[in-house]
Formats: C-alpha cells, sequence, structure tokens
C-alpha cells in the first residue's frame, strides 16, 4: 500500500562495502563494519534496498560492464549468505565529465528507481558516504543518511536514524526537481 513502503537506496563504496578504488574483482568485495547490522535492522523494520553507485571506472577503461556484473553478482550472493537481498541495482557508468543525469550527485538513478518502484520519496531514505549521494537524495526529497565523521559514524548508525525516520513517518512528499 502506498505510504507504507519503507526503501533503503544504499551507496556502494565507503558505504555498503569497503571502497577498493575501482573495483573490478569480485573477490574483492567486503562490507564495510556493521553494513550487515544495519540491513538487518533496516530488513526488520520493513525496508527493501536499492542499490544506487556511480562506477566511472567504466568510461575510464578500467572495468568492463561484465567486470561490475561480476562484482554485483558476488555482492548479492555475499547478502543472500547473510539473508539479505537487494531489489535492484542501478549503476551510472559514466565519467565526471559527461554531464550525464544519472551520475550523483545528479537524481537520475534515484528518480529511475521510483518510476521503477512506485515509491515516493517519503518512503525512502538514501544511506551514503558522500555529499554527492545527499545531494542526489535532497533534489529528490529523500531523507539522507551519511556515514562520515560528524554524522553517522559508521552504517549501523545510519540505519538507526534511518529506521526512527521511518518509524515518525517519514517527512512531507516533495518531487524530484
Amino acid at each position: 500500500m502506498k505510504g507504507d513502503r519503507r526503501i533503503a537506496l544504499l551507496d556502494r563504496d565507503g558505504t555498503l562495502i569497503i571502497d577498493k578504488i575501482y573495483l573490478a574483482d569480485p573477490s574483492g568485495v567486503e562490507f564495510a563494519p556493521t553494513a550487515i547490522e544495519g540491513l538487518k535492522l533496516l530488513r526488520d523494520a520493513g525496508a527493501r534496498f536499492i542499490l544506487i553507485t556511480n562506477q566511472s571506472g567504466i568510461a575510464r577503461g578500467l572495468f568492463s560492464e561484465k567486470a561490475l556484473a561480476a562484482v554485483h553478482q558476488r555482492l548479492r550472493e555475499m547478502l543472500a549468505d547473510e539473508g539479505l537481498a537487494l531489489d535492484a541495482i542501478y549503476d551510472c557508468p559514466h565519467g565526471p565529465t559527461d554531464n550525464c543525469r544519472c551520475r550523483k550527485p545528479a537524481p537520475g538513478l534515484i528518480e529511475d528507481a521510483m518510476a521503477d518502484f512506485g515509491f515516493a520519496p517519503k518512503e525512502a531514505v538514501f544511506i551514503g558516504d558522500g555529499e554527492g549521494d545527499m545531494a542526489a537524495a535532497d533534489a529528490c526529497g529523500v531523507k539522507g543518511f551519511r556515514v562520515a565523521p560528524g554524522a553517522a559514524p559508521d552504517f549501523l548508525a545510519a540505519a538507526r536514524r534511518a529506521v526512527d525516520y521511518f518509524e515518525a513517518g517519514g517527512a512531507k512528499e516533495r518531487q524530484c526537481m
């Protein structure tokens, strides 16, 4: 039922997994500290998960779409081992100077997820580690929780804040700008 859904939009590198800088090898996937505990907390609060990630290594020629798919397949397998799952993965393969609509801080990936899954901004949160993550979320009226010094110290702390936000009923509905 609309208004009752809970969607956790998740950044990948530096948030869900340890940032290995242009990760192209599936064996390098390693969860960030407290990520699994935070995901389980969110899942138990009724959240579904959608990954939103910039992957400019493709545009830079550092790895292929096939390599990215292998990394994401490994991530899905590791999550499944923990009883968790991603509903979708949205990635931007463009570089920082490509002026695309999908590279965070642009809101394109979030807009696509909202259109595909039919959720309102107040039904979602975005957990990420960068200013671009927060800017993309803000552009769509989605509440952002940053994993960074001076904000949430780790994924679990951000997840706790997200659950509190959901329990409080979200925010006023806004549209992407």
